[in-house]
């Protein structure tokens, strides 16, 4: 399967848009200059494309497998996991202390959306092993730091977390599963946990599970969850591995997609012997967890970019190609020829509407994984507030990009037609590929909830209000462009609409109810502005670079015919040019819907609470 990114728009969104060099001065990242940069990103494209997209198709067809406790990935799959191995792929973003490269958190969001938009199966084993490593680099002890974490990093083992029940789903609350304290200061961990993603696999010769259960006496509830590491085969003190833990896998799960992520059922101490240790403090394991999750719900996110960008790029190359019908202009003549279906309007449409909501998702995705990185390079004050930025931001990451992210794939099939419907094409394993990124992590409903509940309240509404302030300044600096001003002011209008839906809203004494029923469109509405801002504020950008570019080359950009002539024969004046189209088509197709999900929050429609189901 070949795999395609916009490879320009990434490095605008990183070096034009982000001040991403200015970062690079930081001692953090010292080491690293935008030379050696945009050698990882044409490096990590080259193993996406060539390593990686190959082994897509595989891993959809072939799958995963399971027999007899133990599963099998695609014979592709090993050797494409042995070079993400060998290029210190998987700890990219990770400390070098323990093998990690070290990399901004900014650049690996670039890279891994070349991975899981080539294969989101293979990616999706990566992701939660590094975040396994930094649970352990950040709460473990010393010793389980020179066990573990360096051979996460480098993908010589492989990690997971283990949350969810049979009885219990969403509500980790009441997880069963049990650990009690033994005299050499191990734990016995019994209990059973599904949806476990790469629980079992042949990638590696050890799993290392971080699982949430309860020891005795805790706490109800979430309160009262700790947290173990607890390895497939036990590791002993020097670190080689000894014999198999009292870990099995019951079985793995059919799925609509991602067939070569295998998706375990894990039973843990089936006959009182799974060891495992202590990671933190008794009854913090929920804490501590939520610090991989985070992280985990922004990478989610990501997916849904990935796939979206990937379907976006496909379908474009195959309007490109694709002859059928004649073209627009001629279309009473008989005889006129067929032309590639990127001229008729409506595909135009469909693919300019997937690139701008792609483009809005990448730069959401990125100006977040800045501000982590800010994060790590702050104190005080001003890494709390970039710690706000980040805690609002993950809600919208997750359940904003993963949700258009389908629908750009759901809009990227139908520019195939019929083919679009069939495996021949690339584009129906994208979409059921991106669908779970809308349900695991938190469901988008729950992360709806956590956004209204928990973060537009954040230190009294301070961080959110600043952020749609950014949105707002750039309104007033462009609500008198001759160019841009008439989608400046549809982002103004929907700023005000937020405002006072969110003023109104806590005044009503239904107020509790609609804030239940509309969590999902109010995310919507928010990430919606922040698309709109992020793109006309990178399109103001593009526009100086076109205009100097013009002048460069003496076209006057009054004259529409011979600018229009010079774009198709300068790529990269076609492509700045491009930037602002799609700002503007985003402003007029996406931000209308503000004001749609505005009226029946506004109206107070509750009749989901009234119907009889």
């Amino acid at each position: 399967m070949d795999y395609k990114v916009d490879l320009r728009d990434v490095k605008f969104q990183l070096f034009e848009w982000l001040p991403t060099e200015k970062l690079l001065e930081k001692d953090r990242f010292s080491e690293w200059t935008r030379d050696d940069v945009e050698m990882v990103l044409e490096e990590g494209l080259k193993v996406a494309q060539e390593v990686l997209a190959p082994t897509n198709e595989d891993g959809d067809r072939i799958g995963a497998r399971w027999a007899d406790g133990k599963v099998t990935l695609p014979e592709s799959f090993h050797a494409a996991y042995q070079t993400m191995k060998e290029g210190g792929w998987v700890g990219m973003i990770n400390n070098p202390e323990f093998g990690g490269m070290g990399l901004p958190e900014v650049v690996g969001t670039a890279v891994n959306e070349f991975f899981f938009g080539a294969n989101m199966s293979l990616s999706l084993t990566v992701l939660l092993t590094r975040g396994a490593g930094a649970m352990i680099e950040n709460f473990g002890t010393d010793d389980m730091k020179q066990i573990f974490v360096e051979k996460l990093y480098s993908g010589e083992w492989s990690g997971t977390m283990c949350l969810t029940e049979p009885q219990a789903g969403s509500d980790v609350g009441a997880s069963k599963a049990r650990a009690i304290r033994q005299d050499d200061g191990t734990y016995l961990v019994s209990g059973e946990k599904i949806f476990i993603t790469g629980g079992d696999h042949d990638l590696v010769d050890n799993v290392i599970h971080l699982v949430l259960a309860r020891i005795p006496g805790a706490p109800a509830g979430t309160r009262g969850l700790s947290l173990f590491v607890v390895p497939k085969i036990w590791v002993n003190p020097d670190g080689s591995m000894g014999e198999p833990n009292d870990v099995y896998c019951a079985g793995i799960e059919e799925k609509l997609g991602i067939h070569g992520s295998p998706t375990t059922s894990l039973v843990f101490g089936q006959n009182d012997g799974c060891r495992g240790w202590l990671l933190g403090e008794e009854n913090h394991g929920m804490k501590l967890m939520f610090f991989m999750m985070n992280a985990a719900r922004i990478e989610v996110g990501l997916q849904g970019l990935s796939l979206g960008a990937a379907s976006q790029q496909a379908a474009t190359a195959y309007a490109r190609e694709r002859l059928q019908s004649r073209h627009w202009t001629k279309f009473k003549e008989k005889d006129a020829p067929q032309v590639p279906i990127i001229e008729h309007p409506d595909v135009r449409r469909m693919l300019l509407t997937s690139k701008a909501y792609v483009e809005a998702m990448r730069a959401l995705l990125m100006q977040t994984s800045y501000f982590i990185d800010m994060v790590h390079n702050t104190e005080g004050e001003e890494q709390e507030m970039y710690q706000a930025y980040v805690d609002v931001l993950t809600p919208i990451c997750k359940a904003w990009a993963s949700h258009w992210g389908v629908m750009v794939c759901d809009t990227c099939l139908e520019v195939y037609g019929g083919y679009g419907y069939t495996t021949e094409y690339p584009a129906e394993q994208y979409l059921r590929d991106a669908k779970i990124a809308c349900i695991y992590e938190g469901t988008n409903g729950i992360q709806a909830l956590d956004f209204v509940a928990r973060k537009l309240p954040l230190k009294g509404g301070k961080p959110i209000a600043t952020l749609l302030g950014r949105a707002e300044k750039t309104f007033n600096s462009l609500k008198s462009d001759p160019q841009l001003m008439e989608p400046a002011w549809m982002l103004g209008a929907a700023l005000k609409t937020m405002d006072t839906i969110s003023r109104e809203l806590r005044k009503r004494p239904d107020g509790m109810i609609i804030t239940l029923v509309d969590a999902v469109p109010m995310l919507d509405m928010v990430g919606t502005i922040l698309g709109a801002h992020f793109l006309l504020d990178q399109a103001v950008i593009a526009r100086e670079k076109l205009q100097g570019i013009l002048a460069e080359k003496g076209i006057d950009p009054e004259d529409e015919d011979a600018c229009m002539a010079f774009l198709n024969d300068n790529a990269d004046a076609a492509f700045y040019h491009n930037k602002i189209q799609t700002a503007i088509h985003f402003a007029y197709r996406a931000l209308p819907t503000v004001t749609a999900h505005a009226a029946a929050i506004r109206a107070g429609e509750i009749a989901p609470m009234k119907v009889i189901m």
